[in-house]
């Protein structure tokens, strides 16, 4: 992907959805730029692929293709993180917390609530769907604690709205989701830095070098050069000092 010219941007507009927590990317960011403030946007799902064709944000951690079943973001790019466990949230007198994780077709019997914002996507989905769907996946986990049904979502978002009277297990052959990048097309060098830092790359990289190391001059270079050579012992009457006695 090709990186555009160099930006005079003063901050970085970060969206990042529930669940994600971008700390340690955000903490490496401030190290290595700190010249420019990087803004951590939260934003729903269903929202993103507006913030980054509008140009709310410059980029999203997000979920993966979800974000993009929603709206068009224009020219875009994406980059996959990670998968994400999907567990079922379930009361927590349920007899799914007997066991320490369950399948898919465990839950052929149950109620299931599909909530709009869809944080997973099930092509073929098991059990008798709930007639009403939730908003969100929040208000999804509210009714299972009332006893209306199941829900399936990422184990990121169970953790999220985690409560004492509920559980959730894995499910093992669930279909899995993905958190990834979604930014806008052509690449932004600010981009680029970010890029970088979530894939690990050292400050000094090729890519993602925010403080460049300060060439020597030729003199510093030749000082460096005999420094070495006389350490190694290879000029004349420069060898290593030997011990005093």
């Amino acid at each position: 992907m090709g990186v555009t010219a160099p930006d005079n941007a003063s901050s970085f507009q970060l969206a990042f959805v529930p669940g994600v927590t971008p700390g340690k990317w955000a903490r490496t960011w401030s190290e290595r730029l700190p010249r420019v403030r990087l803004e951590l946007v939260p934003i729903e799902v269903a929202e993103c692929a507006d913030a980054i064709r509008d140009g709310h944000v410059q980029m999203a951690i997000t979920r993966l293709p979800d974000a993009l079943g929603h709206r068009d973001p224009g020219p875009h790019h994406t980059i996959e993180l990670y998968q994400e466990t999907t567990v079922v949230v379930v009361p927590k007198d349920h007899v799914f917390t007997a066991v320490d994780e369950i399948s898919i077709g465990d839950l052929a019997d149950e109620q299931l609530l599909w909530p709009l914002d869809e944080p997973l996507l099930v092509g073929q989905r098991p059990g008798t769907a709930v007639g009403h769907r939730p908003e969100t996946t929040g208000d999804a986990i509210e009714l299972v604690a009332a006893g209306t049904g199941l829900v399936l979502v990422p184990q990121s978002l169970a953790r999220l709205h985690h409560r004492k009277d509920l559980a959730y297990r894995p499910v093992t052959d669930a279909p899995t989701g993905a958190v990834g990048l979604l930014w806008p097309a052509p690449t932004s060098e600010l981009a680029e830095e970010f890029i970088g830092i979530v894939r690990g790359r050292k400050a000094t990289s090729s890519r993602g070098q925010s403080e460049p190391v300060p060439k020597r001059s030729a003199k510093e270079k030749a000082a460096a050069k005999r420094a070495s050579r006389e350490a190694a012992g290879k000029i004349p009457g420069k060898g290593p000092r030997k011990p005093k006695r």
